[in-house]
Order: structure tokens, then sequence, then C-alpha cells
């Protein structure tokens, strides 16, 4: 079969690039390849473990409750009325989790897959989408657990937790928080290329972030103890989206929209951000790392 000279190419390269590159037609080409790295995270997640999925539910539990005994009852930390400690917790871990399992798990991907990357061409983003998607099934279990304790609170304790219709929102906090460890997983796994030593730091650094996120305690009781500093804790969007999903679950504390919006907005940015310079770094980092 042959081609006529005058039929379109299916690709072109070129060594001129854009100075902005999001490459999502790209990206959309290789839809397949996504969905086999996805599943084959799921597939290897459990294999070879002794109670698979059961530890995504053991990790959620003991981290409530001692943040419950450390938080609540030790430090009297408020939860606000009727509303359960270690529900509370629950709903701000849950949410947690999932954006620090997307942060951790992309911030290393060309380190952690220079082999294969320096083998067969594929959009390198690829790898870290796969990540995320994959984590939603973990996201998905501890979601599940939390639906568990809520309903138990409201029918066999009578605790007076009520969600409201900003329910509704509840796909976007998602999107928002895969976004937003997407975004920085990108930006930090384009730098280890240079700076291994960063990989040291994200363990520690993400610790220090769940202190700033509002995981364990609500912001107005921040404002009220560190008003000087509460600005910090405002300005963080992790804690903007944990508050809201707490919000509309629990009926914790007031929804505003302005910061609602401006923590999507970041969110968006930081995803466009980190996919701009993720796509910059896989030209050359072959070289580097």
């Amino acid at each position: 079969m042959t081609t006529p000279k005058d039929a379109p190419w299916l690709y072109t390269i070129s060594s001129k690039h854009k100075l902005i590159d999001l490459n999502f037609k790209e990206i959309w080409r290789y839809r397949d390849l996504l969905l086999l790295f996805v599943k084959r995270d799921v597939v290897t997640l459990y294999k070879q473990t002794i109670l698979g999925p059961l530890w995504y539910v053991i990790q959620p539990l003991f981290t409530s409750v001692i943040f419950t005994l450390i938080f609540n009852n030790l430090a009297n930390i408020p939860t606000g009325k009727g509303v359960p400690a270690f529900l509370f917790n629950l709903a701000g871990i849950t949410l947690w989790n999932y954006f620090k399992e997307c942060l951790t798990g992309t911030s290393n991907t060309f380190t952690k897959n220079q082999n294969i990357f320096g083998k067969v061409y594929f959009p390198r983003v690829i790898m870290p989408m796969s990540i995320v998607v994959s984590n939603l099934l973990k996201f998905g279990i501890q979601l599940v657990v939390f639906i568990g304790f809520y309903i138990f609170y409201v029918f066999a304790n009578n605790a007076t937790v009520t969600p409201n219709s900003n329910l509704i929102l509840l796909p976007l906090i998602i999107v928002m928080m895969a976004l937003l460890g997407l975004g920085f997983g990108m930006i930090i796994s384009s730098m280890t290329t240079k700076y291994r030593d960063l990989t040291f730091l994200v363990q520690f650094g993400v610790q220090l972030l769940m202190y700033g996120s509002a995981v364990m305690y609500p912001l107005s009781y921040f404002e009220e103890k560190l008003p000087e500093y509460s600005w910090l804790v405002e300005c963080n969007p992790i804690a903007i989206v944990i508050e809201t999903f707490r919000n509309m679950t629990l009926g914790v504390d007031a929804f505003y929209v302005d910061k609602f919006i401006y923590a999507l907005v970041f969110s968006i940015l930081i995803f466009l951000f980190g996919l701009i310079v993720f796509n910059k770094t896989e030209k050359s980092f072959i070289d580097t790392v």
C-alpha cells in the first residue's frame, strides 16, 4: 500500500518548541497507555501483601484516634458543637491522604522511571497522571470508611452533624486536591533531576504542611489563638479545601465563596505551571539524572 505524496503527516519532529507547551493533544492520544499504567498500579498495589486494601482502612483510623487523643482530649481543641472529634479528624485525614499520596507519588517521577524513559517515547506526564488516577481507589476506600462512621455517629450516637447543599461540590473538591498534588509533584519532580537532595525534603515538608493545612483543627480556632499568623493558613488552598469538605459533610463553620474560588483558581494555575515545567524538563532530563 502506497501513501500519496500530498497526504498529511501524522507526526512532525522539530527542534523548535513553544514557550508554553501544555501538550494536551498528545496526552489525549496516549489515553490508552494512561489506563494501562493505572491498571498496573492497582494490580501491583496489593500484590504480595497480607492485608491488601485493609492497610488503607487501618492507617486513617489509627491516625484519627491518635489525633483525637492528643489534639482534642489533651490539647482541648474544639471541633464544633455536637461534632465528634474522631469524625472531625477522619474527615480531614481522608482528604489530606489523597493529596499527600498524589504529591509524594509524583514528586520522583523522573528519577524513579529513568530506565523506561530512556528506552521508549511517550508523553512523560502520563506517568504522574496515572498515579493520581490510581490513588482514587485508595481515596474511595477511605471515603467509604468515613461514610460508615458518619452513619454510625448519626444514628447510634445521635451526633448533630448535618450535610448541606454544598455536598454537590464534592467531585470538584476531589479534582482540586488532585490538581494540587499533581501540580506540586510535577514541579518537585522536575527540580529533583538537578537537585537530588530535594527528595529527602519531600517527606519532611509534607509533614510540616499537614500542620499548616487545618487537618486536625478548624480554621476558626487557629484565627482565635494565633490571629497574627492566621493568614498563613487562610492562604493555604489545601486548608480551604479541607475546611470546605468538613462544612459540606459535618456542617462545621461557614462556606466562603471567595475563598473557595481562590483555592480553585490556585489549583488550576499550579497544575498548569507544573505541566509547563514538567514538559520542558522531559526534553533534557536524561542528561542530568
